[in-house]
């Protein structure tokens, strides 16, 4: 059923959760419950492959754990441990599993729907969405020279090992081998933004010579939205309604 879905059906069902998952005030458990029962939901009739699912979430939280920490030892209500000046509070208890709910459901519906559409089909649906044309077509040239970006770096990785550099040696060697091979990386470093930017200046005067202005083209019409489309969204409203109620409910 998922799949059956316009594109800009998906992005809007999503959106709305996201948002109403991070407007919604910190300890409010039942609410949370309410849309992580949505998010299995879609997690079910999306199809995704959850192996891929995990490992994204996996690398995302490795990131995002930084700034949770740090939630962690906020002033406020009883102090449950303290060593010098750091504390920990039942406030900052409340506030990091607050944060921690927050960012994984909001990841996992991103995850869902980028695994379950492809980018060409999520930047036109953002054009029929009516979003700002200039950040349609800044995510557009994000998503295409990542590709240039890999592709000049896989170049000069196979140029280094061609002459006998292996970065994973970095520390079998003495001080002077060590140095001289952080050299050459902060070398291929620069020389990577270096050739990546002419690349990529060479690729938008091709696109300029091709018509470019600045808009992206739709490959094809965009789907319709029908009943299927406009029951799923009202379902999406009624399940926020319900968060929302829960959330005062609680309060």
């Amino acid at each position: 059923m998922w799949d059956q879905l316009a594109v800009h059906t998906r992005v809007i069902c999503i959106f709305c959760l996201v948002f109403a998952i991070a407007l919604t005030p910190n300890g409010k458990w039942w609410a949370w419950a309410v849309y992580a029962i949505a998010a299995l939901m879609i997690l079910i009739l999306s199809r995704v492959n959850l192996k891929n699912l995990s490992q994204r979430l996996a690398i995302e939280f490795a990131f995002a754990s930084i700034m949770l920490l740090g939630t962690l030892f906020r002033g406020g209500g009883q102090i449950l441990w303290q060593w010098r000046s750091l504390q920990i509070s039942e406030q900052g208890l409340i506030v990091l599993g607050s944060v921690t709910i927050k960012a994984f459901l909001s990841l996992l519906l991103l995850n869902i729907l980028t695994l379950s559409t492809s980018i060409p089909l999520l930047l036109q649906a953002l054009i029929i969405l009516k979003m700002p044309p200039l950040l349609v077509s800044i995510l557009a040239s994000m998503y295409r020279y990542v590709g240039v970006l890999s592709h000049e770096f896989n170049s000069m990785r196979r140029a280094a090992t061609a002459r006998n550099f292996a970065p994973q040696n970095l520390y079998k060697y003495d001080r002077g081998d060590r140095q001289w091979q952080r050299q050459v990386l902060g070398n291929m470093l620069g020389m990577l933004f270096i050739r990546t930017y002419d690349r990529g200046d060479r690729i938008y005067q091709a696109m300029l010579a091709r018509g470019y202005q600045g808009m992206m083209v739709l490959d094809e019409a965009p789907t319709p939205i029908n009943r299927r489309d406009i029951l799923v969204i009202a379902c999406t409203m009624v399940i926020i309604l319900s968060g929302i109620c829960v959330t005062a409910l609680c309060a």
